[in-house]
């Protein structure tokens, strides 16, 4: 088994705790679900937010999904005037068979625009 990276964002529409939960929640899923991956196969998730991003921590939703032994850290984004705003991001570190190539990068909604070269 090798250790691999998936990446992953969405924008949210407004910064409340239950929409990002909503959102950070259909985002790791829709990055599990297309990697055919689950929650054991996890080895850490990275989550950075926006600086406009206050309601809640974005780890939280990976624990209401019931990812509660895998180690989760936030961090804040770079303030980059003209960056797009209220955009949560995900680096999961996993152990999978798959190729590099044949990992699953999960851009949702508006922010498939960030990475139009691996969004999926």
């Amino acid at each position: 088994m090798a250790v691999r990276a998936v990446r992953g964002a969405v924008q949210l529409e407004r910064d409340e705790a239950g929409h990002m939960d909503e959102q950070v929640g259909a985002l790791l899923t829709a990055l599990l679900e297309r990697n055919g991956l689950t929650a054991d196969d996890l080895i850490s998730i990275w989550f950075t937010a926006t600086p406009d991003l206050h309601s809640d921590f974005p780890a939280a939703a990976a624990r209401k999904l019931g990812i509660v032994d895998v180690p989760l850290i936030c961090a804040q984004e770079l303030d980059i005037e003209g960056a797009m705003p209220r955009v949560v991001r995900i680096l999961a570190h996993i152990e999978s068979d798959r190729s590099r190539a044949d990992i699953s990068h999960v851009y949702l909604g508006a922010a498939a625009a960030l990475r139009k070269d691996i969004a999926q």
